[in-house]
């Protein structure tokens, strides 16, 4: 009598723990609605960054540029050069510009933006296809049809 009272005790804890379950997921659900919308700004975003993307440059060998700024702003560029990597192509069109050290080109200014890591905290941070490159700008060698970009990090 006990174990049967006992095995009915057990069936609705886990019945209960079942329905908090599928309870708490459908509350995560709602959240992830809001993903469509985020999408949908990126999309539209890629879409309006296609119509106002700059062309630069006169040269057989095509990449794609982007910058985000600290204040957000994107900036889309397509980049044509016979340069063989990505800072000189860059440096060349005026696009990039810092301080060469031991370790290469330090960038602190991107498409007109000057960043100072020892003022505000911020740095140009460089991507290669999505990736944080693991080469310096100059250091990189470009390669037809890639997108390369800096965003501004803390």
């Amino acid at each position: 009598m006990k174990q049967t009272k006992f095995r009915k005790l057990l069936f609705c804890a886990l019945a209960f723990v079942l329905i908090a379950v599928m309870a708490l997921s459908m509350f995560g659900c709602a959240k992830e609605n809001k993903t469509p919308e985020t999408t949908a700004a990126t999309t539209q975003q890629v879409v309006s960054t296609e119509a106002q993307k700059k062309v630069l440059g006169e040269g057989e060998t095509p990449f794609y540029f982007n910058v985000t700024d600290n204040k957000g702003k994107f900036s889309a560029f397509e980049i044509h050069t016979d340069k063989t990597n990505v800072g000189e192509a860059l440096q060349e069109l005026k696009l990039i510009d810092g301080d060469e050290s031991e370790y290469g080109l330090y960038v602190k200014k991107v498409n007109n933006v000057t960043l100072d890591f020892d003022k505000d905290g911020m740095y140009w941070a460089f991507y290669e296809n999505g990736a944080y490159a693991t080469k310096g700008v100059d250091q990189t060698e470009i390669k037809d049809g890639a997108t390369y970009e800096f965003k501004a990090e803390k």
